[in-house]
Order: structure tokens, then sequence, then C-alpha cells
């Protein structure tokens, strides 16, 4: 049995996302992507968040961390 690291599944790239989803950040969003939702950054990492325009600070809740941004939602 042969078992992979992160590591070699990534293609010998290791990447530590700095997000992880069910956990709440501070976020100033910076702008709109192009469907409309506003994206903030977490040590350089993006994070769409419906619903939010550029120059608001919200705390939000990651619902989703794929390999390349994640998504949240705002805590309300």
């Amino acid at each position: 049995m042969n078992l992979l690291s992160s590591e070699e599944k990534s293609g010998g790239r290791s990447f530590n996302k700095p997000v992880e989803e069910g956990k709440e950040y501070e976020v100033d969003i910076k702008e709109t992507s192009r469907k409309g939702d506003g994206v903030a950054r977490v040590e350089g990492f993006v994070i769409f968040v419906p619903e939010t325009k550029p120059g608001e600070h919200v705390k939000v809740r990651v619902t989703q961390v794929g390999p390349r941004f994640a998504t949240g939602e705002v805590v309300k």
C-alpha cells in the first residue's frame, strides 16, 4: 500500500492555506469579482464574499476552501 503525502499529490508543491473551513476572520474587502462578490485576502489567499463591497471591513466565516481560493459568508 502506497500512501502519498499531500506534497506528492500536489505535484511536489506544498502550499499551506492560511484559512480553514468553518473559522472566522476579520477582513477588508478590497475589490469586486467578475461575478459581483467582494474579494478579500488573508496572507495573499483570496476569499470571495458575496453581498459585500470594496471598502467594507467585515467578519467572515469560511464556508469552502479550494486549491486557489476560498468562499465565505458575512457573520452577522
